[in-house]
């Protein structure tokens, strides 16, 4: 009979634990994503004081995540994916591995929520070029970046980031406005100019900037503006509105369709879109907010003004531009 006693107790002291097991994991959530640790895991570490749900977060570029996410499938522990560019999350929505969005969520943002309805925009960021206000003037760039290649004195003094996912989602821009002849001649031009290419690496190059070895990079404007607060002198050069060479671009995220941990995904979700975390990604990281009465540094120009000089495109159609944009690159012998 104590025999029978002692395993009863047992048996339920071993339910107990592996309950206790199962409600700790449920409250986990794990993210993949595409974006820097120096910007994610800061808000990660203050959700999870707030909340009490432990984010596990697995980190890499947005190519590696979405590699990862494919050969999972299904079993993937992903809950989140949060990625550095729209085109990504538009090859998600289009292979329908991200949930749909409640309206609540998405109606958090002001501006470029996709007709999908699968991933919710958190932070804006515009491509510039960046320059040497010790070496050009200002009068001296072009009012296109469709005209940079005519600047021959600049040859070998251009940098550039080809193999980077805002660059491809530039081209693929340049390729859907104007054709993808328009894009070719483009790309054949600067390489008459013999532009430096550094990778995925914008620090480096606006590093390369600062050092004197170049005169001008094309890159997004919060880079610039991280060297300005660090105390280097750096130009940037905004092109005429609605040119490509200003083109908006989106980071965002979306829940996996496998996730069954939607409730606390998109409890992180929400509250990225909260003034708390949209502040963070204006104040710190130099990015835009997407949600309105945000306060911007003054180092950044009004939103509604750089709005105006971006051209506008599909961005639920930004992932087709990015894989035209990768054969354009490739075919030119650029990545």
């Amino acid at each position: 009979m104590k025999k029978q006693i002692t395993i009863t107790i047992l048996a339920i002291l071993a339910s107990s634990i592996a309950l206790l097991g199962v409600q700790a994991q449920s409250n986990e959530i794990t993210v993949y994503t595409g974006r820097g640790k120096g910007l994610v895991d800061p808000l990660v570490q203050t959700f999870q004081a707030e909340t009490g749900i432990k984010v596990n977060v697995r980190y890499g570029t947005d190519a590696q995540m979405l590699a990862a996410v494919q050969e999972e499938g299904t079993k993937s522990p992903a809950d989140i994916f949060w990625a550095n560019t729209s085109g990504t999350l538009g090859l998600l929505s289009k292979s329908n591995t991200l949930n749909t969005l409640s309206s609540t969520l998405l109606n958090k943002a002001t501006s470029f929520v996709p007709e999908s309805k699968r991933w919710v925009p958190l932070s804006i960021r515009f491509r510039v070029l960046a320059y040497n206000p010790a070496k050009i003037k200002p009068e001296q760039l072009p009012t296109s970046v469709l005209d940079l290649p005519k600047l021959t004195a600049l040859k070998g003094r251009i940098g550039w980031t080809p193999a980077y996912a805002s660059f491809q989602d530039f081209v693929g821009a340049i390729a859907s406005i104007h054709g993808d002849a328009k894009a070719k001649e483009w790309l054949s031009g600067m390489k008459t100019l013999e532009p430096k290419a550094y990778g995925t690496s914008n620090t480096q190059m606006l590093e390369a900037l600062r050092a004197g070895e170049i005169d001008v990079a094309l890159t997004n404007h919060y880079y610039v503006l991280r060297f300005v607060k660090a105390g280097y002198p750096m130009g940037t050069h905004y092109f005429q509105n609605g040119d490509v060479g200003s083109l908006a671009l989106v980071t965002g995220a979306g829940v996996l369709r496998s996730s069954k941990k939607v409730a606390n995904a998109t409890k992180l979700m929400t509250w990225l879109l909260a003034p708390k975390a949209q502040q963070f990604f204006s104040g710190e990281i130099f990015e835009y907010p997407v949600i309105k009465n945000a306060i911007l540094p003054s180092t950044l120009l009004p939103l509604e003004q750089m709005l105006i000089r971006s051209p506008k495109i599909d961005f639920d159609k930004l992932s087709d531009y990015v894989d035209n944009a990768q054969k354009l690159l490739r075919e030119a012998g650029l990545i």
